[in-house]
């Protein structure tokens, strides 16, 4: 079975204001402390108002989910011990007047000379699925087959829609803030591996990114592991939203590699067509219309159908069909995470949109 590993961003908010704190550092040693952590499994992140996990390299769904579920009690508990609370959202319900403090590491400190007002609006939270690859040429197959679709999974995971105390119009305002980087949104295509390299070496050697990390698309490469890392997502209000991206993006995968082998060719659409698409897709999440991989554009809904279609086979291959299927129901019938902050402003204000946000991030 291809093995999967997910990574996950979370802010950490004052319980009273709700307002991010720099308490990174005192959280990932509270939760290294514990028995529930392994190294590595805590790391740094950009900002001292964030941290991230990782999960070990998991065979299924029910081990992502443990994982996923540990790391974030770990977490949790780590935070309350410091007087602030994870948070499982994109984008921060509040914001202070004054810059987050960077993480004291040197190439954070390189981010900063290089582009000082991005770094201090990039308190933004993602969701990242690895998915193995056979080698490096089958993963940029698969990048090219995959980015048709990469507007869809976007639009599911759309969790960010708040901005300095305001609706920003936007599903995903952190794909929207993301996007500003030298190198990001939509991965090109590549025409094989060595094509891969050798334009990611240009931007080395011009200096226009200090290290791969900061290849921002959407999707890339591992440059340590034989793996896809798809990046597009937002962060989950709940663990089992984020099992059910992970499930969804690695049958995207082994359907891409099916592709590959039976010599299918990848969906046929122009940058700026894709751009578009990703650009609706944050805006919109599951509201509205999305654009499907023939550069068509329908209703949410009926795109998300040819999508589950799709990758059909692979869920059945892998016997994920039925919990994704009831996942993806419940997602329809409850809303994007986008959908439930944006219900819980309008009937609570900001205070219930921090519960929401804080309050799950410990649970399922």
């Amino acid at each position: 079975m291809t093995t999967v590993g997910v990574e996950e961003e979370y802010l950490l908010l004052d319980p009273v204001t709700g307002l991010p704190v720099p308490q990174a550092d005192k959280v990932r040693t509270a939760a290294g402390l514990g028995r529930l952590v392994a190294d590595q499994e805590v790391q740094y992140e950009l900002l001292q108002a964030q941290v991230e996990v990782a999960t070990p390299v998991c065979g299924t769904l029910e081990e992502v989910g443990g994982h996923l579920l540990r790391l974030r009690h770990a977490i949790g508990m780590a935070a309350e011990e410091h007087g602030c609370r994870i948070a499982a959202c994109g984008t921060p319900p509040l914001r202070h007047g004054h810059p987050m403090a960077v993480t004291d590491q040197a190439r954070y400190r390189a981010m900063v000379t290089q582009a000082p007002q991005l770094v201090a609006e990039q308190l933004v939270n993602g969701t990242h699925v690895h998915v193995a690859v056979p080698d490096r040429e089958a993963g940029v197959q698969v990048l090219n087959r995959i980015r048709a679709w990469l507007p869809t999974l976007t639009a599911m995971s759309a969790n960010s829609p708040l901005w300095d105390g305001g609706d920003t119009g936007f599903a995903s305002w952190r794909t929207v803030v993301f996007g500003r980087w030298p190198v990001s949104g939509m991965p090109p295509y590549f025409h094989d591996a060595a094509d891969y390299d050798l334009r990611v070496q240009r931007l080395l050697d011009a200096g226009l990114i200090s290290d791969t990390g900061q290849l921002y698309w959407q999707a890339r490469l591992s440059p340590r592991y034989p793996t896809v890392e798809v990046r597009c997502f937002d962060v989950q209000l709940s663990a089992d939203e984020a099992v059910m991206l992970a499930a969804v993006t690695r049958a995207l995968v082994e359907t891409a590699l099916a592709e590959t082998a039976a010599g299918a060719r990848a969906p046929d659409l122009t940058p700026e067509m894709l751009q578009a698409a990703m650009w609706h897709a944050a805006r919109y999440g599951l509201g509205d219309t999305l654009v499907g991989p023939g550069g068509a554009t329908h209703r949410a809904g009926d795109v998300l159908y040819e999508f589950l279609r799709h990758v059909s086979p692979a869920l059945e291959a892998s016997g994920d069909s039925r919990q994704v299927t009831s996942l993806v129901h419940r997602l329809l019938q409850n809303g994007t995470g986008a959908d439930r902050q944006r219900a819980a402003l309008a009937h609570g204000g900001l205070r219930a949109v921090t519960d929401l946000v804080s309050g799950q991030g410990t649970g399922t």
